[in-house]
């Protein structure tokens, strides 16, 4: 994990709380949310959409079929419960998020890149996206941003943006201001210029935009003791 990397996990992680009930990703989700879990926010429950709830994993998994997921967890249920009861009946406060695509709205892509019924690249589809979408009182979403992510126009609206709170990327933070992703914050050593640049539309900047905190040292101790199952 690169230092970008690492201030990504650290800034999502920053946000959840001891309340927070929240629908885990693999990759940097999971990362983030098992940091929390290990400093600020020790009764953070991770639900994993395999069908594990309050999980605590000792590594992180490298999918959610991990069993330790299942060993680790309060409970476990059928996954169609986890999405008619415990996700679509609002009991998850907040849900992460990657795509393939984003556009200033915070409507996601992960169906395809290119004309729906020719494209150049079909990606892994909607899965519970557009349910965690929908369904979670709010949407982090995690990106690296580029152009070719941050776009004016999606190739094909897998998932809506409505409950989309913030959108943490590599360069900063992005939330939403009168219904249109804007950046707050910067990283440390990353200009506004360098976020305009990096986005596919004519990016809207606060008046009050600052630098994120530095990671301190307690969260990178922690961070960096996580491991993926199978690193050495």
């Amino acid at each position: 994990m690169n230092e970008r990397e690492e201030l990504m996990a650290v800034e999502a992680s920053r946000r959840l709380t001891n309340d927070t009930v929240c629908f885990v990703g693999i990759g940097l989700p999971s990362t983030a949310a098992n940091l929390a879990r290990r400093t600020h926010a020790p009764d953070c429950v991770l639900v994993y959409e395999s069908g594990t709830i309050g999980a605590k994993p000792a590594e992180l998994p490298l999918s959610i079929g991990d069993g330790e997921l299942a060993e680790t967890a309060d409970a476990v249920v059928s996954v169609p419960e986890m999405f008619a009861y415990w996700l679509q009946g609002g009991r998850i406060d907040v849900g992460f998020l990657g795509a393939a695509q984003i556009d200033r709205h915070g409507n996601l892509n992960s169906t395809v890149i290119g004309p729906y019924d020719a494209p150049k690249v079909r990606l892994p589809g909607g899965g519970g996206a557009p349910e965690i979408a929908t369904s979670c009182k709010q949407v982090f979403v995690m990106l690296k941003q580029s152009t070719r992510t941050f776009v004016e126009q999606l190739d094909f609206r897998t998932s809506v943006g409505d409950n989309v709170r913030v959108v943490v990327t590599d360069h900063g933070i992005l939330e939403p201001r009168d219904g249109e992703l804007t950046l707050t914050h910067v990283h440390p050593g990353v200009t506004v210029d360098e976020a305009r640049a990096a986005t596919g539309w004519d990016l809207n900047v606060a008046d009050d935009v600052s630098e994120t905190e530095a990671a301190t040292d307690e969260e990178l101790r922690a961070l960096r003791a996580l491991r993926t199952k199978g690193e050495r």
